[in-house]
């Protein structure tokens, strides 16, 4: 499963996540998808989309999430209804199969009308090389004040952004600032602990932990009543999910904001090796006995399915996990779930996450029915459809919804999504990367956290200065 790192790239195709700064957020898929359309950007002249209808009343659609296409068919017969268009839903998967269809259209100048992407970094490389129409000249504030306010920049080339693509290796390098080649269509966030209720009940335990402590007394707990299924799991063999869902989280809770930050910085006394360095990786450390026997070599779909099969009693993801899960036969409503808690003397004892824009709607520059594509978009867009898709596809949609958002996602869902409620001062954002190295590589530094956990290889001081070291190497080929 594709993890969302916080910067380009995003979303994962099934069910999990990760994030850290724009750059180091770019996943492997969202990597093929830039490399393969580097070449492609000559298309955008070709005009036609071969798949529409000439007359423009139809439209075709594809999505890389098998789980969204159900509540995208039932959108589209109330569009139908409503103006006369028909769009026909095609999903591609997993991911890499996607990349290669719209490389294979591209080439062929017969891509859809719109197209689903990984937001904030999949449709910027698409902008990049024509594929992607540049919309924002049409998302006006009627339209993007439909979406929930952490969200509406997404798809759009900040200027942060524009300056990560500068360098002429840069997968978006071309963009211009303020330039928009997507509107977000679902968000979520990472750092979400799930816990199989009944599993959790037979261990004495009925309500979500209020603190780091807590949640490790429950872990204890459980582990003691089945070793072999108490565990928590999580998809170690990508080994960023344990560095962006959980030790940072963590960190911020235990530091705070400025602490948090300083860790990536070239202060040697703020750092990972230092003493506040120390204490974070203690923390996380005591996560260890918990891990589900051989976690370390499952990516993330395998161990959500786990925990799905209860070969695990609980399971670190994201807000988008719960669909991943309800696939493969697990009731939502069997499932406690809440974001990784703050330590009890921690600086943030109480933490939000800050949602993220997970996929977007693009529209492609070959289309000959824009307009149209647009106004599906903007359709899905509207509360009340998109209230329906959250039902359909147990996801948690771009727009706003209001105080209604409980009742229309069911209870789990929504529960994920109380995470998100904090102020700037309590809310861990995982998008924000301004106080990360330029150059920052989070799989190279997840690489030296796993050996702390979980593959127990090198103490808590050791992984320190060995974080420090790679995070100052980044910093002085910055210079």
């Amino acid at each position: 499963m594709r993890i969302p790192f916080v910067g380009p790239g995003a979303e994962p195709s099934a069910g999990s996540v990760t994030g850290s700064g724009r750059r180091t957020r770019r996943t492997r898929s969202t990597a093929l998808a830039v490399v393969t359309v580097l070449s492609l950007a000559p298309i955008a002249a070709c005009g036609g989309s071969g798949g529409s209808s000439g007359n423009g009343k139809t439209l075709e659609m594809w999505t890389f999430k098998q789980s969204h296409v159900a509540g995208l068919r039932n959108a589209a017969a109330a569009f139908k209804k409503q103006t006369g268009i028909t769009v026909k839903i095609t999903a591609y998967g997993p991911d890499d199969a996607y990349t290669t269809k719209v490389q294979a259209a591209a080439k062929t100048h017969d891509l859809p009308d719109v197209l689903e992407v990984h937001s904030d970094g999949e449709d910027l490389a698409l902008g990049s090389t024509g594929i992607a129409k540049d919309i924002s000249q049409d998302v006006d504030s009627s339209w993007n004040g439909l979406y929930q306010k952490g969200v509406q920049a997404s798809g759009t080339v900040t200027p942060e952004m524009y300056k990560e693509s500068l360098p002429a290796d840069s997968k978006d390098h071309g963009v211009k600032k303020g330039q928009r080649f997507s509107v977000p269509f679902t968000s979520g966030t990472f750092g979400i602990v799930m816990g199989n209720k009944k599993v959790l009940a037979a261990a004495g335990i009925t309500k979500p932990p209020a603190t780091y402590e807590e949640w490790l007394a429950d872990l204890k707990a459980t582990t003691a009543k089945n070793p072999t299924t108490g565990g928590v799991s999580l998809g170690l063999k990508v080994k960023a999910t344990g560095m962006t869902w959980t030790m940072q989280p963590l960190a911020f809770s235990l530091l705070g904001k400025d602490k948090y930050h300083a860790l990536f910085g070239q202060n040697a006394s703020e750092d990972f090796s230092s003493a506040d360095g120390q204490k974070v990786l203690s923390e996380y450390a005591k996560l260890q006995p918990y891990w589900m026997p051989g976690t370390q070599i499952l990516d993330i779909d395998t161990a959500d399915q786990a925990f799905a099969q209860g070969k695990s009693a609980w399971d670190i993801g994201g807000t988008f996990t719960l669909a991943f899960l309800q696939q493969n036969g697990m009731n939502p409503d069997d499932v406690m779930a809440f974001g990784i808690p703050g330590p009890a003397g921690g600086a943030v004892p109480k933490p939000a996450l800050g949602p993220l824009a997970l996929t977007g709607l693009t529209v492609t520059s070959t289309s000959s029915h824009s307009a149209n594509a647009e106004k599906w978009m903007k359709f899905l867009s509207q509360p009340s459809i998109a209230s329906k898709f959250a039902k359909d596809a147990t996801e948690v949609p771009a727009t706003e919804l209001g105080a209604d958002a409980a009742q229309v996602m069911g209870p789990t869902l929504a529960d994920m999504t109380r995470t998100f409620v904090g102020t700037p001062e309590n809310t861990y954002d995982p998008s924000d990367s301004s106080f990360r190295p330029p150059g920052y590589d989070q799989d190279s530094m997840s690489e030296i956290l796993a050996d702390l956990t979980p593959l127990h290889q090198k103490s808590v001081a050791a992984t320190g200065k060995a974080m420090a070291k790679l995070n100052n190497s980044f910093w002085k080929l910055a210079k």
